[in-house]
């Protein structure tokens, strides 16, 4: 007689992998969050107090391939907090701060051990940004997935009083770009810089950069949150005109989806130096530097635009907060 285990589904292993989470989910709990893990919805109970207009924000991502690295060194914790983080950007970017998330794993053979270091750095990112794991779903779907490798999606969602929406309306010709550093690939460009590190002639993971660390744990590095910093500035109630999230599609891509019609971001490439991890994968590569542009970071993670009147107050407040804003360019019309 057939069983589900048969099948390839491990059900007692779920229920492992619930029982090993329940504290990582419990050390995420706001006030807002009630309830605990197990329930068919999460349940979220938000304070709108002090808010004239308030709006819910909602954003939804996933990893990429960056999972193949995370396999390939078998470390997984990271990955999910370049999840969460990833996905607090994005409605950072829209003036809003984080509420709740939820996560989807999804695998062919269920790894309980893998999968709760996924979980662990979730609760991780989600205790930093004071945002409450309230649900997920885990999937064990055999022959979807190659042995050992797993999927990641993740949804937030926020909150931001109307008036506050940074839509890119607010923004004009003569504004300044502040950039605030990344610290790596992020999330975007795992395809390219795999096929050009790790595949072939490529160097490999255990390749060392200058600063010692090996390439592996290079590609791994956290996709940071930028909530603190800006947080600081929106509450000491800077005029930033707008927010860019440096992801797929790059600093010029990115940055467009905020810019009023008939403007562009004038770039200033000699104003910062693009760290190592860029330079190895296109010399290795053979890749144009157009291409570089539009398919990485290429060091900056988050771009504020400011007009020029609030520029020094914004680098006073972020240099207090031990960052390293940069000044890269400005907005101009064509």
């Amino acid at each position: 007689m057939n069983t589900y285990r048969d099948a390839g589904v491990d059900i007692e292993a779920g229920e492992r992998l619930v029982d090993r989470i329940k504290g990582y989910v419990r050390q995420t709990k706001t006030p807002g969050a009630l309830g605990g893990i197990g329930a068919f919805g999460g349940f979220f109970r938000p304070d709108f107090g002090g808010m004239k207009d308030p709006v819910l924000v909602s954003s939804v991502d996933g990893v990429g391939t960056k999972l193949k690295v995370a396999v390939a060194t078998g470390m997984h914790h990271t990955v999910g907090q370049c999840l969460v983080n990833h996905c607090v950007n994005d409605i950072l970017a829209c003036g809003a701060t984080p509420l709740f998330f939820l996560d989807y794993f999804a695998t062919g053979k269920l790894e309980v051990d893998t999968a709760a270091e996924v979980i662990r750095g979730f609760s991780i990112a989600c205790r930093e940004n004071g945002c409450a794991l309230i649900g997920g779903e885990t999937a064990e779907m055999p022959s979807m997935y190659a042995e050992g490798e797993y999927d990641l999606a993740g949804t937030i969602v926020g909150m931001v009083d109307r008036e506050r929406i940074l839509d890119g309306s607010r923004v004009t010709a003569g504004d300044v770009a502040l950039a605030l550093p990344s610290t790596g690939l992020h999330t975007n460009g795992y395809s390219l810089a795999r096929k050009v590190l790790l595949e072939g002639d490529g160097p490999g993971l255990e390749h060392r950069l200058s600063d010692g660390r090996p390439l592996g744990e290079a590609l791994l590095a956290v996709h940071r949150s930028y909530l603190s910093p800006v947080r600081r500035l929106l509450e000491a109630g800077v005029g930033i005109s707008a927010l860019s999230h440096i992801t797929g599609g790059g600093i010029h891509g990115n940055t467009r989806r905020v810019l009023p019609e008939g403007h562009r971001l004038d770039l200033d490439h000699a104003s910062w130096e693009v760290p190592e991890l860029f330079r190895l994968i296109q010399d290795c590569g053979g890749i144009a530097e157009e291409e570089m542009f539009r398919a990485f970071n290429m060091g900056l993670g988050m771009l504020l635009l400011l007009p020029p009147a609030e520029v020094e107050k914004a680098v006073s407040l972020l240099e207090q907060a031990g960052e390293r804003p940069m000044r890269v360019g400005c907005v101009i019309q064509d």
